[in-house]
């Protein structure tokens, strides 16, 4: 299933991604809107990792331009106080936005999109909160569709029709899920089966050096190492690897120069894409993969 991916990520900053196909934004930093203009207003599901500041402060001028009737809908960590206070001042400060819809959700919840388009939420500890609460979701992306059960697969075309007719589509046909896309959020790499057979993975590498991750864990929320993202990869099976929130402490040449060492090292043959801090990137996946 082939996306057109548009997205901002650097570290402390901005992270946007969106999904234009399925009308999907993931975060909502700074710059969405100036980064997307026109195309914008095709963003129906907004779906917001954490509270974090640099990824949600795009959300208000993104609301007041394209909220219509029932749409975006705006889906955030139920156990986030911030929402709902943004919620409330959104509405009463630009009064023609009273019909987004604003959604709580929990790390188990699934989203339909469309009738053939789920998004699961996924706790991850970026944020340390209580075995009860989830204050950081990650999100995949599934596309469903129902196949034949094995022991009807050779009956004529009108028994399966009337089988179907007499029993209902779900006795008679399995559903097939596929996981077409992945986003991490900000996290650190907990679970390398997480995202197992997953088309396309986007996933934050904020630091190329493990000693500045350990500062920057120590002292607040967790993020991933380049080596740690790309040493998962190398034992799960995903077709495509996006990477980003890298911090901008790092220049392009050593961001570049990391991933194609670290892709050499850990025998990556799957296409690897980039965000460098302070660029959008437009059709990330049309572009040159930096392990060419």
């Amino acid at each position: 299933m082939g996306f057109n991916i548009t997205g901002y990520s650097t570290a402390l900053f901005s992270t946007w991604y969106f999904i234009e196909e399925l009308g999907i934004l993931f975060d909502a930093g700074e710059g969405v809107t100036s980064g997307l203009l026109q195309k914008s207003r095709k963003i129906k599901h907004i779906l917001i990792s954490h509270a974090d500041r640099d990824h949600l402060t795009g959300l208000l001028q993104l609301n007041q331009l394209n909220a219509r009737e029932g749409f975006p809908v705006v889906y955030y960590p139920e156990d986030c106080g911030s929402f709902p206070a943004l919620e409330k001042f959104s509405k009463k400060f630009d009064t023609h936005v009273k019909g987004t819809l604003w959604k709580p959700i929990t790390e188990t919840s699934v989203i339909k999109i469309k009738n053939d388009i789920l998004i699961e939420s996924i706790r991850n500890n970026h944020i340390e909160a209580p075995d009860n609460m989830a204050k950081s979701l990650s999100y995949k992306v599934v596309k469903t569709k129902r196949k034949l059960k094995e022991e009807y697969k050779n009956l004529p075309g009108r028994e399966i029709k009337k089988l179907i007719e007499e029993k209902g589509n779900e006795k008679v046909t399995k559903e097939i899920r596929t996981n077409v896309l992945g986003y991490s959020g900000d996290t650190p790499v907990e679970d390398y089966y997480r995202w197992d057979n997953t088309d396309i993975l986007i996933h934050e590498a904020t630091f190329l050096d493990e000693n500045n991750q350990r500062e920057v864990n120590s002292r607040g929320n967790k993020h991933s190492t380049l080596e740690e993202v790309i040493r998962m990869v190398s034992e799960i099976n995903i077709q495509k690897l996006i990477l980003g929130h890298f911090s901008s402490r790092y220049s392009a040449e050593q961001i570049d120069t990391h991933i194609r060492k670290l892709c050499d090292k850990y025998a990556i043959n799957i296409p690897v894409y980039r965000l460098l801090p302070g660029e959008i990137k437009r059709d990330i996946l049309n572009g040159v993969s930096i392990n060419k």
